[in-house]
């Protein structure tokens, strides 16, 4: 790239960073001095910037060049990660959000305080705070880092050795987005995020398109044929066995992953936590769940548009979607791409920053005070908390590199230790009322045992798919925590506690848009599958995609029709209360 290139690429990336800042500055002014202001931006977050905040903190630059790097190298099996985790998002605001908003619950950690007692409480925030610290947070810096070197050559750019020029990368990359949950609090996190995902949403439409003139010599349409009539196996997303996420897991262990991801994993719901009222709450997750939809064509088509321009001839799967980028993105476009890229960085690194911050404030700093913490006090620590994370990821993420090949692996491993135990335990407490609180420590020490045996000691031995691996333990614990509870049940029965700091009225089209969402997964389905797409799309197609459509209405109909009769029981109901 030419001086003259660079200049504008960097030049035009500060320029849209600057007014992203601006835009959060003057929209969190004054309004992160108190705790809830900082934590969870008042409680004022409407649909629009739940949806727009979930969205870019769930996607980095690890799905950027992950996910295309796979439909590259194999097929379009992994979108299972994201389409699938529309239907979370459907439990989520359906059944879990309701319930949080209910209590007024700032941080995961704290319902369970309530519902079992203090020491599932501190196992919890240990695991959230492990895993956050030791492995999540710096591998989003570095992966972020290294997608941005691999864009625009930062050693060759600085005349620096690759080692040198990661630190910097990762130094640059983490202190800016350091800054929007150092002094921002979650409100400047959301509002920046939804900005980004703005761009995110525009970058992910025009790169297929530029990629399709770029495969028909000009002519859109002409690219879209040749994807959609030679090597049309690229398209199925129906994994085998073979495939990076056989079809199977989907119905075993990929359930609990997203449920723990979108339901329960305190980074991402934080900005749910902090909604105006259950409604907007509401409306921003099932948004979320959407965007999820667009997953494929944003974040896969690429990839598959690099095989047929580039074949098997990359060195790396992960090299598809930067070598795209830099053969059919134009100049003037390069800078803005970048301020998306790093803004899509920045989200999931300042929210992870933002939500370690908020429960080493809430849940292990302020139960050990004794006396009342002011709300100046608390965002005092809070900032020094993050800015101590900050330093120790800066140093953590650099040391990566020595393992690349292992990044991914550690991610998944450590995940697995905390993730299947939090659901399982979330799940149980909010659905009975006798289990006590040593059937929840039980069930969490048992799978950290039983977890760290299966991968580390008879790995060999126990061939188990680790998504099937986290159904089986799942089960188990659920199983461990009931029979407890039927032994040794709680003397009292738990009683939930309703607070009324929100408004708790439903969305009113919230389980019909529920249906249209699970409906468009389905669909997205039939597509990518021998059906579709595939085999040029077979007989049993449309008739297919017409009895979705047909299931979709008949489902709208009947929950409006339902929905009129609870919704008007529920408003009678509050206004006796």
């Amino acid at each position: 790239m030419a001086l003259d290139d660079l200049l504008l690429t960097f030049g035009s990336c500060a320029f849209f960073m600057a007014l992203v800042a601006w835009v959060s500055y003057q929209k969190t002014k004054g309004e992160v001095d108190t705790k809830d202001g900082y934590f969870l931006a008042g409680r004022g977050l409407t649909g629009v910037f739940i949806a727009g905040s979930m969205l870019l903190t769930n996607l980095s630059a690890e799905q950027l060049i992950g996910l295309n790097g796979s439909a590259y190298g194999f097929n379009m099996s992994s979108m299972a990660w994201e389409v699938t985790a529309g239907v979370s998002t459907i439990c989520m605001a359906l059944i879990f959000l309701p319930r949080y908003l209910s209590g007024a619950f700032t941080t995961l950690p704290e319902f369970l305080s309530s519902r079992f007692d203090d020491d599932v409480r501190r196992l919890t925030v240990i695991l959230f705070m492990v895993g956050y610290g030791l492995v999540t947070i710096p591998s989003v810096l570095y992966s972020g880092s290294i997608a941005v070197m691999r864009l625009f050559d930062v050693p060759g750019l600085l005349d620096v050795s690759y080692s040198q020029g990661l630190m910097i990368t990762i130094l640059v990359v983490g202190i800016i987005g350091g800054l929007y949950a150092v002094f921002g609090g979650l409100k400047a996190v959301a509002i920046s995020d939804t900005i980004n995902g703005f761009g995110l949403l525009i970058i992910g439409i025009l790169v297929p398109i530029l990629g399709f003139a770029a495969l028909g010599d000009g002519s859109v349409m002409d690219g879209i044929k040749t994807v959609t009539t030679t090597h049309t196996e690229k398209l199925n997303a129906i994994g085998g066995p073979k495939d990076p996420t056989p079809f199977g897991t989907i119905f075993t262990g990929m359930i609990f992953a997203n449920l723990f991801y979108w339901c329960t994993n305190q980074y991402v719901i934080q900005r749910t936590l902090g909604a105006k009222n259950l409604a907007e709450g509401q409306k921003g997750v099932i948004f979320s769940g959407f965007f999820k939809i667009l997953v494929p064509f944003m974040m896969m088509m690429p990839g598959i548009i690099a095989f047929h321009l580039y074949g098997g001839g990359l060195q790396s799967i992960d090299l598809a979607f930067p070598q795209l980028i830099k053969d059919v993105l134009p100049v003037y476009m390069s800078g803005f791409f970048l301020a998306v890229l790093l803004g899509a960085v920045f989200s999931s690194f300042n929210s992870l920053l933002n939500s370690a911050a908020t429960l080493f404030c809430l849940d292990v700093y302020e139960p050990l005070k004794k006396e009342k913490v002011s709300d100046a006090q608390m965002i005092k620590v809070a900032k020094i908390a993050s800015i101590v994370i900050a330093i120790f990821s800066f140093i953590v993420a650099p040391l990566l590199q020595y393992a690349p090949e292992g990044l991914w692996q550690i991610i998944r491993i450590f995940t697995g230790f905390y993730n299947i135990p939090v659901v399982a335990v979330v799940i149980v407490g909010l659905f009975t009322k006798r289990v006590p609180g040593l059937g929840a420590k039980v069930a969490i020490i048992f799978h950290i045992i039983a977890y760290g045996l299966l991968k580390f000691v008879f790995d060999e031995q126990i061939d188990i798919h680790f998504l099937h691996l986290y159904a089986i333990l799942f089960v188990i614990e659920v199983a461990i925590m009931l029979l407890i509870g039927y032994f040794k049940p709680l003397e009292q029965p738990w009683q939930f506690e309703r607070k009324h700091e929100v408004e708790l009225v439903p969305w009113a089209y919230a389980i019909p848009v529920s249906i249209t969402l699970f409906s468009c997964i389905a669909a997205l389905y039939v597509l990518f599958s021998p059906v579709g797409l595939v085999t040029g799309f077979g007989p049993l197609f449309w008739p297919v995609m017409t009895l979705i459509l047909l299931l979709n209405i008949i489902g709208w109909f009947y929950s409006l029709k339902r929905w009129r009769y609870t919704y008007a029981d529920y408003i009678k109901k509050e206004t006796a209360s």
